[in-house]
């Protein structure tokens, strides 16, 4: 299948060698130079913007926020000049509709939103969010929460399982990016959570390496005490994977759509404080699990 893929940042790129080791045709979209510098090395085409693209089966999405997926609709919808998305358009092949799959963490609302806009033109638009991070993306392992029509994501499959686990979740936009928000509210509890026992540790006297080794794989330990721990020994230079920003991005989409169905979410609240604190600290662009430095060991 032609592929558009647009976001070749950390963990999009893995994902676009991906698709191109499933044997499809993959160019990839994205404003930043460095970024496509790092695509072009790994073998993905990669283009500034959308409108630099030809046709296209599948256009993935892998944006980091809600305005960003706005933009690249945006530039999208003014690319067909008001036409439908039909087979004459040059955004898909002779055979088929694009369809669209947005994978971004972008919250219920967004999707909903973008996607009937684009659904308007006559796009098939697939809910699909991931979990797993740049390792799993790496490796095709990423779960794929999935939302839309069954035939839909039946037609994209051969795309879809080069990424990951697919989980169909249900056939309405927004099902994916709900589930996903339940998933990014554990991560970002755990994420805190683990910084503030890995400080704890520290202010008892204790050695952080050797709690962290006795207890990871107790009823206490978490994935992202396993995963995030280990950096979080490391200090503020930690090998990023995945910045302090995107959980101040995560757990506002969480908080806001708690918000939007009333539901309480205490804990996440108080996680959702550490990564703005974490931010507004210098750390935005430093590994998330640069949280720990949000907490600071007594002094004698």
């Amino acid at each position: 299948m032609k592929v558009v893929f647009i976001g070749t940042g950390a963990i999009g790129l893995p994902m676009a060698k991906r698709i191109a080791g499933g044997g499809h045709a993959v160019i990839g979209v994205d404003p930043s130079p460095e970024a496509r510098a790092k695509a072009k090395a790994a073998g993905i085409e990669t283009v500034k913007s959308f409108a630099d693209t030809a046709g296209a089966d599948v256009v993935v999405v892998m944006v980091a926020t809600p305005a960003q997926l706005a933009t690249v609709v945006d530039t999208a919808l003014a690319e067909t000049g008001g036409r439908k998305w039909v087979a004459a358009s040059p955004f898909a092949s002779p055979a088929t509709r694009a369809t669209w799959i947005v994978m971004s963490t972008v919250g219920p609302a967004s999707v909903q939103r973008e996607g009937a806009r684009l659904q308007e033109a006559g796009a098939v638009v697939i809910d699909a969010p991931v979990t797993g991070g740049t390792a799993r993306a790496a490796t095709g392992e990423l779960k794929i929460f999935t939302a839309g029509k069954v035939a839909e994501i039946a037609a994209v499959r051969p795309v879809l399982d080069t990424m990951g686990e697919v989980r169909v979740v249900g056939d309405t936009l927004g099902q994916g990016q709900s589930v996903k928000v339940v998933n990014q509210h554990l991560c970002s509890v755990h994420l805190a959570a683990a910084g503030e026992a890995l400080a704890l540790a520290d202010s008892l006297g204790l050695d952080k390496t050797a709690v962290l080794d006795l207890v990871k794989g107790g009823a206490g330990g978490s994935w992202m005490l396993s995963d995030r721990g280990p950096r979080m020994l490391l200090g503020t230079d930690a090998p990023v994977t995945s910045t302090i920003s995107i959980f101040v991005k995560d757990s506002t989409l969480v908080a806001d759509a708690a918000a939007a169905c009333g539901a309480a979410v205490p804990l996440l609240d108080v996680a959702k404080s550490r990564f703005a604190a974490a931010s507004a600290a210098g750390l935005a662009v430093r590994d998330d699990s640069r949280v720990i430095e949000t907490y600071r060991k007594p002094t004698p």
